[in-house]
């Protein structure tokens, strides 16, 4: 959460002001260059206000319209890097279909997300996301439901990754779900694609990465995560890696790696490849080459629950050519 203050003696409307002055006071946080050259809606400013996050003189003001007079200090506290994020022109246009369904019964459907799509809603209450939907889709299959039916969100997946993610379709079984997730007593595997390295013989054909892992970046700035001290705060990680083959992905000399977690940190996958001078392709906040996505790809997710066995598997279908083995 930032704050924000404000002096002004002009008289005119505060979501005028606040449209005018906010991006000045936050052009140091990395995450303005998502907000519009245009600059911020007035619905926005206007979402701002009404929530009672604007106090003019040491008081709060919940009206877009309200006139400021003679010497006015305004403070505003929000949090920027929510706040300001718009509709990237990566956002992709995905509406849920039985393809997109790896496994379905009763109780759980998995869902083979597509990349830079987001999982679950964000604060500007506007964007297209998978959760969403999930309860279209099932709502669209039984129309005699009032409400839209019930879907739950037991694990998440960054908005650029694609692959497996489970939903609970009843509360029931979310309690059982949750233990597994959180006693690790599952299988998770991904693909990632990396740039193979240069002037050596090649990569070991398998390796682990153990750390303990925190976040490295402010609260205001662009969440980026890396190795922490346990001391300090940082969790306990660990990754098994496999070079499971060379290929060519948008013209570049790449591995294709097999990554089994043992634990789930936040950016572990790309924490821990990017340690050993392997960053994904695509990913830039780790120090990837550019590329038309970040290449991490959630392949493979399975456990048991109540008796019965889930073994999901989605297919990467990364763009690639001149694909050979391993040597």
């Amino acid at each position: 959460m930032q704050e924000f203050k404000f002096s002004t003696s002009q008289t005119e409307r505060l979501d005028e002001f606040l449209r005018r002055e906010l991006p000045r006071a936050v052009v140091s946080i990395q995450v303005l260059r998502a907000c519009s050259t245009t600059g911020i809606s007035n619905s926005k400013i206007r979402r701002l206000i009404l929530a009672g996050a604007v106090q003019v003189n040491g008081r709060p003001v919940l009206r877009p319209a309200f006139e400021l007079r003679g010497h006015s200090i305004i403070t505003v506290r929000f949090e920027a890097e929510r706040f300001f994020y718009e509709k990237q022109p990566d956002d992709l246009a995905f509406e849920m279909s039985d393809a997109a369904v790896l496994y379905e019964d009763e109780n759980l459907i998995f869902v083979d997300k597509p990349a830079d799509f987001p999982v679950e809603q964000t604060i500007t209450g506007n964007r297209a996301n998978l959760h969403d939907a999930v309860v279209d889709y099932l709502w669209k299959r039984q129309p005699e439901l009032r409400n839209p039916p019930y879907v739950g969100i037991m694990h998440r997946l960054d908005r650029t990754t694609s692959g497996v993610i489970l939903f609970t379709k009843t509360r029931a079984v979310n309690k059982e779900i949750s233990e597994v997730f959180q006693s690790h007593n599952l299988t998770k595997q991904y693909l990632a694609v990396v740039e193979a390295p240069r002037g050596e013989k090649g990569q070991a054909s398998q390796f682990t990465v153990e750390m303990f892992m925190g976040r490295v970046t402010g609260k205001s700035q662009q969440g980026k995560w890396g190795q922490v001290a346990e001391s300090r705060g940082g969790h306990y990680s660990k990754t098994d890696f496999r070079v499971l083959k060379k290929l060519s992905v948008e013209g570049r000399s790449c591995l294709l790696i097999e990554c089994s977690l043992h634990t789930g940190r936040t950016h572990q996958i790309r924490v821990h490849l990017a340690s050993r001078g392997l960053p994904i392709l695509g990913d830039e906040l780790y120090g990837g080459y550019p590329a038309k996505r970040i290449y991490l790809h959630a392949a493979h997710l399975a456990f048991t629950l109540n008796g019965k066995k889930y073994d999901v598997k989605a297919a990467h279908g990364f763009e690639a050519t001149n694909v050979f083995s391993w040597e």
